[in-house]
């Protein structure tokens, strides 16, 4: 950010891990340990290691506090880690982890007015039960988004999630989609991710195009154009591979892509703009515009920016219209009348 910066900066990817919801989730976890000396945090059956979150960003608020001033972050949207979305194990345990952890990011949120806005972590294997404990994230906790995995047990185009993104609408509040980073208590669902860190270096990109492809060619946002729904990382390889897509589009006559355009009816998605290096930002920027992308870190991960730029600053009015925010606050507007 160049020195004497004026426009605040709003991070929309950044993940807490909440001690409140360890071993709150039966079998499943999650548990913090350290095995033969080296730390772990285990899902289910599987551990993924080395990994500690203690004394890190992640579970130390005031450490947390001082990176974002160090690297000019005014306000963060907090969502849930991708290691503990559970949208694949029993829906009643699930149930139960989501409440205890929307909870605890609630009480987290009111310490720092300001500061933090929280996303709410959802049952998707259970869409009534997701229904209601989103309503009760909204309207109780006032948690401000949702934020769940890529991989339900059915598609995201799937009917039976109508009424799941009715209800997005109806609150008012937009779904964040970000990839797990396990099979939901296991390993990776493809046993050749489980190497060279390929679950994140590979796994989430094919997660988030999977997702845009689903939601454009399934019909998900002409059935529902007052839904807004961000993709993490860009969309995946979506900007390199969307002139595949929309020479296929005019092949296929797809009826979802009006006119033929999948780059077009893939406008109305949202974009986190965290994206690695100068060329992946600039096929970003030159394929998606600016227009629907939001500022993210990922924030005290390995990719983590060293700085934050006057990129970041240039996007605040787009993470203010998304969230629903009064310009300069961390208020949400009050919701539009849709009768």
């Amino acid at each position: 950010m160049s020195a004497g910066k004026t426009t605040r900066v709003i991070d929309l990817h950044a993940h807490a891990v909440l001690e409140a919801g360890f071993n709150q989730a039966g079998a499943y976890g999650p548990e913090a340990g350290v095995e033969d000396g080296v730390p772990f945090f285990r899902i289910g059956t599987y551990r993924m290691k080395p990994m500690s979150y203690r004394g890190t960003v992640f579970l130390d608020v005031d450490k947390r506090l001082d990176l974002m001033a160090q690297l000019g972050i005014d306000l963060q949207l907090l969502s849930p880690n991708p290691l503990t979305m559970f949208h694949r194990i029993e829906a009643d345990v699930a149930a139960r982890f989501c409440r205890i952890h929307n909870d605890a990011m609630a009480e987290l949120v009111a310490r720092h007015p300001g500061r933090f806005l929280g996303a709410a972590a959802l049952p998707m294997q259970d869409v009534d039960a997701a229904m209601r404990e989103l309503e009760r994230a909204v309207t109780e906790l006032g948690l401000v988004a949702a934020h769940t995995g890529t991989h339900y047990p059915f598609p995201l185009d799937d009917p039976r999630l109508d009424d799941w993104y009715r209800t997005l609408v109806a609150l008012d509040v937009p779904l964040f989609l970000h990839p797990e980073s396990t099979g939901g208590a296991t390993g990776p669902d493809d046993a050749r991710l489980g190497r060279f860190d390929l679950t994140i270096l590979l796994g989430y990109a094919y997660e988030e195009t999977l997702a845009v492809a689903t939601l454009v060619l399934g019909g998900v946002l002409d059935r529902h154009p007052d839904l807004d729904i961000c993709i993490s990382h860009g969309g995946g390889a979506i900007p390199y591979l969307v002139d595949h897509f929309e020479r296929m589009g005019q092949l296929r006559n797809w009826p979802t892509l009006h006119g033929g355009s999948f780059r077009n009816a893939m406008s109305r998605l949202w974009f986190d703009a965290h994206t690695e290096g100068e060329a992946a930002h600039t096929m970003l920027v030159d394929t998606l515009g600016t227009g629907r992308l939001v500022y993210g870190t990922n924030f005290g991960g390995w990719d983590t920016p060293r700085r934050v730029d006057d990129f970041a600053a240039s996007l605040t009015a787009n993470a203010e219209r998304l969230m629903r925010l009064e310009p300069g606050t961390s208020r949400r507007r009050p919701a539009p009348s849709r009768s």
